[in-house]
């Protein structure tokens, strides 16, 4: 990694132009629709009273693959999704114009052949009003980019969960195409699709996207704790553990206390954590 490349990197301004069949592409990657006689699911797949899942803030306006850039010197190939989060300033709308504004705030040096982690902060606006509708954090752990250094101010890392029996549990299956669904919002990667590009990749299939398990995640707790109204949730943050296979059911685990509830979320079927480290901030 070049680490002043890294630091003095700028992006151009990402606009995005999204509509009521994009909202409900995205929330059908989810496995929303799952029972078409719940009215509440319908709210995210059907144009009548269309709402969008607050986690679509991290799909639209991606960047594209930057960290590929050659001035850079990233290895790109290690590079892992390690944590994300974010931050509803304003109900985001099932169609518009967003513009979003990316910055690297910050990379910690793990030190020579530990590589080092990068924070990517994302801010997402009305592209027509200005208004700010969130903010989204990507952690990114570089594992072969140790050894060149840090800059900027990280914030603390996601607390332990307790080890006590949880509160409340969700399960929500995922179909065996739901990654093929769940790609169509943007994320092309071929280890999501192809079993040749995952069995390079070091899976024996391919596997969900980090990003649509959070969105599960997101989605259980609407239905927990919000009935299943988006502008409750304030703010999610997870830590990414393990991966997911399609057609497995993610269950979460919640430990509520007051308008936080901490959380993690589990493959059934090999009861491994998937998500882990997780906090949803709830509106009243």
């Amino acid at each position: 990694m070049n680490l002043e490349a890294v630091r003095n990197f700028r992006f151009e301004p990402v606009f995005h132009t999204y509509t009521h069949r994009d909202t409900m592409l995205y929330a059908l990657g989810l496995g929303y629709g799952s029972n078409p006689l719940d009215t509440s699911q319908l709210g995210f797949v059907y144009e009548a009273g269309l709402q969008a899942v607050p986690s679509i803030c991290c799909v639209l306006a991606h960047p594209g693959f930057w960290a590929r850039r050659p001035e850079l010197e990233i290895d790109w190939l290690k590079l892992l999704h390690g944590e994300q989060s974010f931050e509803i300033h304003h109900l985001i709308p099932p169609e518009g114009t967003v513009k979003a504004s990316y910055e690297i705030a910050a990379v910690m040096d793990k030190g020579a052949g530990k590589g080092a982690v990068l924070h990517l902060v994302k801010s997402l606006n009305d592209a027509d009003t200005g208004e700010r509708l969130a903010t989204v954090r990507s952690v990114l752990f570089l594992r072969g980019d140790g050894g060149y250094g840090s800059f900027g101010n990280a914030p603390p890392e996601p607390s332990p969960l307790s080890e006590q029996s949880p509160s409340h549990v969700k399960d929500i299956p995922t179909l065996p195409q739901s990654a093929l669904i769940y790609r169509l919002s943007g994320d092309y990667n071929p280890i999501h699709a192809d079993p040749v590009a995952a069995t390079k990749a070091g899976f024996e299939r391919p596997i969900l996207h980090g990003l649509c398990t959070l969105g599960i995640a997101t989605r259980a707790i609407l239905a927990t704790f919000a009935d299943e109204v988006p502008g409750r949730l304030n703010s999610l943050s997870v830590r990414f553990s393990r991966p997911v296979f399609p057609g497995e059911t993610i269950r979460t685990e919640f430990f509520a206390a007051g308008g936080q509830v901490r959380f993690r979320s589990r493959a059934v079927e090999r009861d491994v954590i998937v998500l882990d480290r997780g906090t949803a901030v709830l509106r009243a």
